[in-house]
């Protein structure tokens, strides 16, 4: 593990508020612009969905299929914005009597992670107008949030962090390059990812910034606390990979026998794996920053906890 001594920066807060100015927008004057979803186009592209696990189905209804994911996608999003906004909260705390930039950052950060929170509720409600009746998503966000804040403050920076990098690669890399994706769907998360890019920034700011302090033992809990929630994660997931294979067969317009169900539901939970676990998992950067904290052994721990998750 090396050493962290790294002083103070203030000009990196600075440069996310200045950026914070520059992206700033508004949800129906720029994302939305009176426009709705189309059910005839995909919400996700195939990288995201992994179309290809789901050998059963036709064109038409992988894009259904995408149109589920994109509709949960969305919901996981809001769901852990809630705790994220509440964790920035609570580290401003640290900067409320001492460097006032870093505190306008945050509270920056904050502000956008409430203007996201409403987006993907509108989004929900906007998917429902014209997907089928019957689908759920009946993660409480107030409770994922009280349940992920109740672990130390170093694994949920830590589970931050890979969360928004894995939103911004998520968008450069699948979404934005799909030609053939909701054009509303795609501005989504354009605008999404140009504040969450910020927001990565300032979550590895201050993810060092407290690392700084732990004891070795500290950090050896938080080690563990950053495991326990990777595995909270996963659960939500298998969750809502049935929910979601349950809705699909039910409104697909057609009979599912059970080997087929077996294989949907599969699919569902693997892709969902490789969005919200596996991706952020393996980004270069998330991994930089977490080796640079932990020793080789404290790596293993995490890595053995995720390949069992495949």
């Amino acid at each position: 593990m090396q050493t962290n001594s790294q002083t103070f920066d203030s000009s990196r807060y600075a440069r996310c508020i200045k950026t914070s100015k520059r992206v700033r927008w508004d949800i129906e004057d720029d994302v939305i612009r009176g426009r709705s979803f189309d059910n005839a186009d995909k919400y996700l592209p195939d990288g995201l969905t992994l179309a290809g696990e789901f050998t059963s189905l036709s064109n038409a209804e992988k894009v259904f299929v995408s149109q589920i994911q994109g509709r949960t996608y969305a919901n996981v999003f809001g769901l852990a914005e809630r705790f994220v906004n509440a964790k920035v909260l609570e580290l401003s705390r640290d900067h409320w009597f001492g460097d006032q930039v870093a505190l306008e950052a945050l509270v920056r950060f904050c502000d956008e992670e409430l203007k996201h929170q409403a987006l993907f509720r509108r989004i929900e409600d906007m998917a429902g107008d014209t997907m089928p009746d019957g689908y759920r998503f009946d993660q409480d966000a107030n409770e994922v949030a009280q349940a992920v804040l109740g672990k130390s403050t170093w694994a949920v920076l830590g589970l931050t962090l890979d969360i928004e990098l894995f939103t911004q690669l998520h968008y450069r890399k699948s979404i934005d390059p799909d030609m053939c994706l909701s054009e509303l769907y795609k501005d989504v998360f354009l605008y999404h990812w140009k504040e969450e890019s910020q927001h990565a920034i300032l979550d590895e700011l201050e993810w060092l910034r407290h690392d700084a302090e732990l004891t070795s033992y500290e950090r050896d809990q938080a080690v563990d606390d950053f495991i326990e929630l990777v595995g909270a994660v996963d659960a939500i997931l298998q969750a809502q990979s049935v929910a979601d294979a349950v809705y699909f067969a039910a409104t697909c317009g057609r009979s599912i026998g059970e080997n087929e169900a077996v294989g949907i539901r599969a699919g569902f939970l693997k892709s969902y794996r490789w969005q919200y676990i596996h991706s952020g998992a393996q980004h270069p950067q998330f991994c930089k920053i977490m080796s640079s904290l932990i020793t080789d052994a404290q790596g293993k721990r995490i890595g053995a906890a995720i390949a069992t998750l495949h």
